[in-house]
């Protein structure tokens, strides 16, 4: 009998125990009773806020949901503008759950389902879009005309899911690699037409600047020559005027001073040999001959 007893109290606390559930902050639950998802009196999804709840034991089992705004940020895609031309756009959706009772039965509660359909709606929306613009239109002032009817869009198709989509969001336009390799080269060429045409401008610039120098250096150079010309020719006429004034005070003075130099000259080396008369102009001043 207290074993029986003690297997009631036991039974009874299970019991007590499996009936208690937790919804935690940020979390919304749903109970599914006999595969179908409770409702109440009023035909209403039944949704548990946070906090401790009851249930049925081994018939309502509890599917707890995640409220919060989600983010969804897929990889970066490729899309076509109306001039046929490629874009990789990288984008991302904010969403949160707003039917509970659709979003289970559309994706069985699973985040990566709800994510998986969500993402396949908002790119065809978004690729509608891009594909009625220009790349022009897309990178200029429409770029949030774009984000906003792609929000119209996906939010009007998410309601299927029982999703909510709280904003839309480009968050980068490129141009496929192999279009950017090509764009990159060619500005890269006509940086370098423009790089070679300036330099090309620089050195006939440079030519002209060293030619005309040059000339002003010839010139320079030739002016001081002519002026040392003429300062050595108005020297050289002071000093044969000095000589000569210098002569006419006394020419016999003169004359036996360059005698004198002109015999140091001539008689400079032992080996010199010199043939000239005794009597001779040369030997003026040597002395009579015979004496």
């Amino acid at each position: 009998m207290k074993n029986v007893i003690v297997a009631l109290i036991v039974g009874v606390f299970i019991a007590a125990y499996s009936s208690l559930f937790v919804i935690n902050e940020g979390q919304r639950g749903i109970v599914i009773q006999f595969g179908k998802v409770k409702r109440d009196s009023q035909n209403t999804t039944v949704v548990y806020e946070p906090g401790l709840h009851l249930k049925i034991p081994l018939i309502e089992k509890v599917r707890i949901l995640d409220a919060r705004i989600q983010t969804l940020d897929g990889e970066a895609d490729r899309f076509v503008t109306s001039e046929k031309k490629d874009l990789i756009v990288d984008s991302y959706v904010k969403w949160r759950i707003e039917d509970f009772e659709t979003y289970y039965l559309k994706t069985s509660g699973i985040k990566s389902n709800a994510e998986g359909l969500l993402d396949r709606k908002f790119s065809n929306g978004l690729r509608s879009e891009i594909g009625s613009r220009t790349i022009a239109e897309i990178v200029s002032g429409e770029r949030d005309e774009l984000m906003d009817k792609a929000l119209l869009l996906v939010a009007e198709s998410a309601r299927e899911l029982g999703i909510e989509v709280v904003d839309v969001r480009v968050k980068k336009i490129n141009l496929p690699e192999e279009v950017s390799s090509f764009i990159y080269d060619r500005m890269r060429a006509e940086r370098n037409a423009v790089a070679a045409e300036h330099r090309s401008q620089g050195k006939e610039q440079a030519e002209f600047i060293k030619a005309d120098i040059d000339a002003k250096i010839t010139v320079m150079i030739a002016d001081a020559e002519r002026n040392l010309r003429s300062v050595k020719g108005e020297g050289d006429a002071q000093a044969a005027k000095i000589y000569a004034d210098v002569y006419n005070q006394n020419p016999e003075f003169y004359a036996f001073l360059r005698s004198l130099d002109a015999y140091k000259e001539s008689f400079h080396s032992k080996n010199d040999v010199m043939l000239v008369k005794p009597d001779g102009e040369f030997f003026k001043y040597m002395g009579q001959v015979g004496k």
